[in-house]
């Protein structure tokens, strides 16, 4: 009969057949979902990409379907199919134990790796086997694996690698553990030659592979509910002796912890990786160019505006309707006002598509600043927007738009994977402030900010910011150390709150509105001192239920802003930006 796998995945080595075994009844027969305990007919399971038609549980796969099911059809071609490895401990009973598998699985090893093309698009591509040692880590593993990574670093391709694995063979020992080593350094040549690897995290994925070359992709995306860890949820029970949070170890676990940019369901994997592949080429010449003719984007991918504010909260609305003659503390309201548009709303607008990419790799994933993907005109760029909430329970989720030191690092991940395939970075710059907890402070604000300043010092890709509400202090400065800093007409940039200005310099918070006015924060004074490069008009303050002629607008400029930097080489794009700041401030002496 099938075979619980639906507990117990399983692999022929023949494309498209999903256990390992012959089925003891006729195909179409069913069987247990492990999840749900739902009976389910193999023809309903593939039909749903192998995974169950009632949960939505992804059942382990072998690794040909797996390979079929992501690449255009013909276009796979196998590496080193007939690679197998030793016994160098001789282990007893382990070489028998491998041949046995070879037979049962028609795999020479626990890893297929070969080149494929991907909505036309050439990659090398590997997957790895759950039914062949639970995918364990072996030499031959390793090898293989290997040799795809370096013949990938030399015809220039991009890597794909869908990892299933128990984690290291035991039964090879130190040489086992050496793979961990073997694999990282050809990705590090592979990553040093300006080459993308996407690395899938599909159920499971452990020990060695986990720390080594399943957690160094470019782009790490997760199958939902794979189980992802170093050490197994039984060895660490047994070691601190307490309870495992609910869904540790999860895929969603990982990424609300900050380690998985993307959880993809499989009916869409290959869509989102000839989104990732389109968008990491670069033009002929390595130039800061990549195009992207027709956006390849899900209908989806664009987040939608946050609703409407259902809860009593919010600054009160200024009710000045002349812009000309508003005062500093007019623009302040107006920057803080609760029906302004904050960074979802423009990335809906502005961008034909985006896929946001999730987490700093280190601690978590800080949803008061969202980046990832998307296309404006014809060519793809990273964009990264800090974003508030509009009612209370989205605030707290957002953390009223105020960064922690996870976001600040997200963001400069995000910029580094943008330099990497010559994406120009567009920064919209929304919030009153860093975060200034105590959290915080022991995650290490200041260091992640003053580590973005630094390392934007160096971005090869041209860099826009544009502060659309509150530019608030060194949390707005993060994202705003940009070749061009634009700002909304409404909105304010400033050392600190006028609240918080007013309270240090005078000891009453409560001249707030007097201290806006001597703080020259608003983007006409700004403008006229050099802080800035453009303003952005509105014609009445921004609204975000009527905003599609400041969206054009915008939209305009920065595509006109992207086809001048085209003509700029990456020293020019640096250099320009170092001489921007250094003349801001009177000269001396």
């Amino acid at each position: 009969m099938l075979r619980d796998q639906f507990k117990k995945s399983g692999s022929t080595g023949q494309e498209g057949r999903l256990f390992s075994r012959k089925p003891q009844v006729p195909d179409g027969m069913f069987s247990k979902c492990s999840a749900c305990g739902a009976l389910v007919y193999e023809e309903d399971a593939r039909n749903a990409c192998y995974c169950c038609p009632k949960c939505g549980k992804h059942f382990r796969i072998e690794p040909y379907t797996r390979i079929r099911m992501v690449t255009d059809r013909g276009s796979f071609q196998e590496w080193d199919a007939g690679l197998a490895g030793e016994d160098p401990l001789q282990f007893p009973g382990y070489a028998e134990k491998v041949e046995k598998l070879q037979d049962s699985t028609g795999l020479c090893e626990a890893v297929v790796t070969g080149q494929a093309k991907i909505a036309g698009m050439k990659t090398a591509i590997g997957a790895m086997s759950p039914d062949f040692l639970m995918g364990s880590m072996g030499t031959a593993v390793g090898e293989k694996i290997t040799r795809m990574i370096e013949r990938a670093t030399r015809e220039r391709l991009p890597v794909i690698l869908f990892c299933c694995s128990g984690g290291a063979r035991m039964q090879e020992g130190i040489f086992s553990l050496m793979q961990m080593a073997k694999t990282s350094q050809a990705l590090k040549r592979h990553d040093e030659a300006g080459l993308l690897y996407v690395s899938v995290l599909t159920d499971p994925t452990t020990g060695g592979v986990t720390a080594s070359f399943a957690m160094l992709g470019d782009v790490i995306l997760a199958e939902p509910g794979a189980m992802i860890g170093f050490a197994g949820a039984r060895v660490i029970k047994q070691t601190i002796g307490g309870r495992l949070p609910e869904g540790f170890q999860s895929a969603e676990f990982l990424q609300k912890h900050g380690f998985v940019d993307r959880i993809v369901p499989r009916e869409k994997m290959r869509k989102t990786l000839a989104v990732i592949l389109k968008s990491s080429i670069r033009s002929a010449s390595g130039d800061m160019e990549a195009r992207a003719e027709k956006p390849c984007f899900e209908k989806d991918e664009t987040p939608a505006p946050l609703a409407s504010c259902t809860e009593e909260g919010g600054t009160e609305r200024s009710s000045e309707t002349d812009t000309a003659q508003k005062t500093a503390w007019d623009r302040v309201l107006a920057a803080r006002d609760k029906d302004r548009p904050y960074s979802a709303d423009y990335i809906a607008k502005l961008f034909d598509g985006f896929m946001e990419l999730h987490g700093d790799r280190l601690f978590g994933d800080d949803r008061a600043v969202t980046g990832g993907i998307a296309a404006i005109g014809g060519r793809y760029v990273t964009v990264i927007g800090q974003q508030k909430g509009r009612n209370m329970k989205e605030n707290k989720r957002r953390n009223f738009g105020m960064m922690s030191p996870e976001g600040y690092r997200k963001s400069l991940r995000l910029m580094k994977q943008a330099e990497k395939f010559g994406r120009p970075v567009i920064l919209f710059v929304d919030t009153p402030g860093a975060f200034c907890g105590v959290e915080a402070e022991e995650r290490g604000q200041g260091e992640a900010i003053a580590r973005n300043l630094f390392e934007l010092a160096g971005l090869k890709v041209p860099v826009l910011s544009v502060v659309i509400g509150e530019g608030g202090s060194g949390g707005a400065l993060a994202l705003a150390m940009a070749n061009e800093v634009w700002m909304l007409e409404n909105a304010m940039y400033s050392v600190l709150s006028p609240e918080g200005f007013a309270a240090i310099l005078w000891k009453d918070g409560k001249r707030a509105k007097e201290a806006a006015e001597v703080m020259k924060l608003t983007a006409a004074d700004l403008k006229e001192a050099g802080i800035i490069e453009k303003i952005i008009p509105e014609k009445t303050p921004a609204d975000k239920e009527d905003m599609d002629e400041l969206a054009g607008l915008l939209r305009a400029e920065i595509k006109a802003f992207l086809s001048q930097y085209d003509r700029k080489t990456p020293e020019e794009i640096t250099d320009e930006r170092y001489g921007r700041f250094r003349r801001m401030g009177k000269p001396f002496g």
